[in-house]
């Protein structure tokens, strides 16, 4: 695979018109933070657009600016990778909720202020809107195709039900539908973890020097536990101690495995901003593709002009392969065109960002149809 460097343009558009929103309210001056790699060929033709995950942002295959850690796709994105820039203009943009440049609940409000728990309850529906009106503004009429994992995949799969004639393709990675009552309560352990630490303020700890860091730290460590498989778990960790011989009959991270989570939780929230996770699970937990279009998944793709192909690992257990099968199942009823692999994997849903050779080799092969 070649390794030639790759570069960005990172960008902000303010949308020329107000977002109109499923809960009836519309925000006005939106600002879609993004970044492209690749150019776009003369007839527009050849753009990908790569939609991000709960806690992802648009630096797909460059370094985080808050972090500097690498870009979250890199090994996917690049000149010769899977989705190759050197043949296709990729787009990534950050969700509108988020907290990474897109309008979301930490961005200045009407009066000058961040939102806080005054901006609107979102929805996956309403951020593709933020997509397509940044599409738009690119003067992109249709996309050769939009890819994406996790929340990645419900945008693509939003995308190409509630705007049917916009990409030539879908690519759903560790995916589903709709959120099921596990996912949902999983969140909300999340949200209740974050709005019990007194530093939360009921959303208004902006300019207070701090905020609910220790709520917002637990709230990842739980969601973090899905991502994870148990073979990968035991496999990393096991009970192995920390830097230790023995327990010490206490609650320190006596186990390796506590450890991790630690770190991972604390890390956390240097990047992201504790209401943009509040609103963004909900967004999720609201999705349900099934009920937007009259209570039956295919009706969904009735009108879809796009050719599909569901990736799922047999290691998820957060969207396990069934919920992909179910989605297939319902575009063969709507007359769509779809493929379908299981991948095997011992990751569990984080295995869309890791190493599994496979997975480049049916990501390149569907893009480059």
């Amino acid at each position: 695979m070649a390794s030639a460097p790759i570069t960005s343009s990172s960008q902000v558009l303010t949308l020329p018109d107000p977002l109109p929103l499923d809960g009836g309210q519309q925000l006005e001056n939106v600002q879609i933070a993004y970044e492209t790699y690749g150019d776009l060929n003369e007839t527009r033709s050849n753009a990908i657009f790569i939609a991000h995950a709960l806690t992802g942002d648009q630096h797909v295959a460059s370094p985080h600016p808050k972090t500097g850690k690498e870009g979250w796709w890199l090994r996917m994105v690049g000149p010769g990778k899977p989705i190759d820039t050197d043949k296709f203009f990729v787009i990534c943009a950050n969700v509108v909720g988020s907290c990474m440049g897109s309008t979301g609940p930490a961005s200045p409000g009407p009066d000058g202020e961040p939102y806080g728990m005054a901006f609107p309850v979102i929805t996956i529906r309403d951020m593709v809107r933020g997509h397509i009106a940044l599409l738009d503004a690119l003067g992109i009429e249709r996309l050769h195709a939009v890819v994406g994992g996790s929340m990645g995949g419900m945008q693509a799969l939003s995308l190409a039900a509630n705007f049917p004639d916009r990409t030539a393709a879908a690519l759903v990675i560790a995916s589903t539908a709709r959120h099921s009552a596990q996912n949902i309560a999983f969140h909300e352990v999340g949200r209740q973890a974050i709005m019990a630490d007194p530093e939360w303020r009921d959303g208004d700890y902006s300019g207070h020097g701090k905020g609910p860091e220790k709520g917002l730290a637990v709230a990842r460590m739980a969601a973090h536990i899905t991502y994870l498989s148990e073979a990968g778990l035991t496999d990393k960790f096991g009970r192995n101690l920390q830097d230790r011989a023995e327990k010490t009959f206490g609650f320190d991270a006596d186990f390796q495995v506590e450890s991790y989570l630690r770190y991972q939780g604390i890390s956390f929230t240097d990047r992201f901003d504790a209401n943009s996770y509040l609103y963004i699970t909900r967004a999720m937990d609201y999705f349900d593709l099934a009920e937007e279009h009259g209570g039956l998944l295919a009706n969904a793709f009735a009108k879809s002009q796009a050719r599909f192909c569901l990736i799922s690992f047999d290691t998820d257990w957060l969207y396990p392969t069934a919920e992909s099968r179910a989605i297939v199942h319902a575009l063969n009823a709507a007359g769509a065109p779809v493929s379908f692999v299981e991948l095997s994997a011992p990751y569990g849903h984080d295995s869309f960002l890791l190493d599994v050779p496979e997975l480049d080799r049916v990501i390149s092969g569907f893009i480059e149809q």
